[in-house]
């Protein structure tokens, strides 16, 4: 009998990933990022982008970031065998992103990769016609930019949540029947030290577009040895930690990113209709609601 190793796509993804195994430099510099790609300091590290790459898409897809600061996410779907468009809200991002496709390219990646120097609402226009029910997987994180309105009566957190929940509405209707939407984001810390509740509210943001949440995981940036965690903070993290101690509240040094997992709601339903082994009603077809004021022909459920 020949031994024949399951396709990634069709593996049950790990809750876990072990995705710390090299140091966060160590990443950029394996993925052929150029420099300046760390200054992202919001960046899905180049480990995590490939895993959920590899987990939620097929060789040919197509893999959106909405707002893909410096472009990990790009490039390693690029170096996966995928198609990859990016919005970059910043010239900034966008000239990193460039840079870092054109180095993916050069490297003999798969060439369909392009960053827009746009908005995430560009995503809701009539320019955005043509990715209507094609993307198979948006992968993007929550981003707190320090470039954000700041004030004793501005929560940077708050912000970023809104702006993740207007995007998640633009993405939605790109997304093809079993496709995936990946939010990825890293812990923070209010001012006392305690951790930030992101998971909550980036699952109600996805929830209010139209997704419904299927996974929680967790995607390790700390390396994994025998039954230890390996932390890989940076320096100014174990710095913080060091003050917190010596201040008397203890911070603990974090070792991964929350991953929060989304599919279209009559996708999830699906799914766990057919799992129940619940008939599923005759009709094949479903006309999603009109985007862009132009209604478009759903899309087959598949048993």
């Amino acid at each position: 009998m020949t031994d024949r190793r399951t396709p990634p796509w069709l593996t049950p993804p790990l809750s876990v990933w072990p995705t710390g195994q090299r140091a966060p430099l160590a990443q950029l510099r394996d993925a052929g990022c150029v420099l300046g790609t760390e200054t992202d300091t919001d960046r899905i590290p180049p480990a995590v982008a490939a895993y959920a790459v590899a987990t939620y898409t097929r060789p040919g897809d197509l893999v959106l970031d909405p707002d893909c600061g410096a472009g990990t996410v790009l490039t390693e779907a690029l170096r996966a065998g995928r198609h990859a468009l990016g919005l970059a809200a910043r010239t900034r991002w966008w000239t990193l992103a460039r840079a870092n496709i054109t180095a993916a390219k050069a490297a003999g990646a798969w060439r369909d990769g392009s960053v827009l120097d746009a908005r995430p609402k560009m995503l809701a226009t009539v320019q955005a016609a043509g990715l209507v029910g094609r993307v198979g997987l948006v992968l993007t994180t929550l981003r707190t930019a320090s470039d954000r309105l700041s004030g004793p009566n501005h929560d940077p957190v708050e912000s970023a949540i809104a702006d993740l929940t207007t995007t998640l509405l633009y993405c939605e209707p790109l997304l093809r029947s079993g496709g995936h939407l990946v939010v990825v984001a890293r812990p923070l810390r209010h001012p006392d030290g305690s951790l930030v509740d992101l998971p909550t509210p980036i699952i109600a943001a996805g929830m209010s577009a139209g997704l419904a949440p299927i996974e929680r995981c967790i995607a390790l940036t700390a390396g994994l040895r025998g039954s230890r965690l390996v932390t890989r903070a940076s320096l100014a993290e174990r710095r913080a930690a060091d003050r917190a101690r010596a201040a008397g509240a203890p911070t603990a040094l974090t070792a991964h990113h929350e991953v929060l997992v989304f599919q279209l709601a009559h996708d999830a339903e699906l799914a766990v209709a057919t799992a129940a082994g619940v008939p599923w009603p005759a009709e094949d077809e479903v006309i999603r609601p009109a985007v862009n004021g132009v209604e478009y022909p759903g899309w087959r459920r598949a048993a």
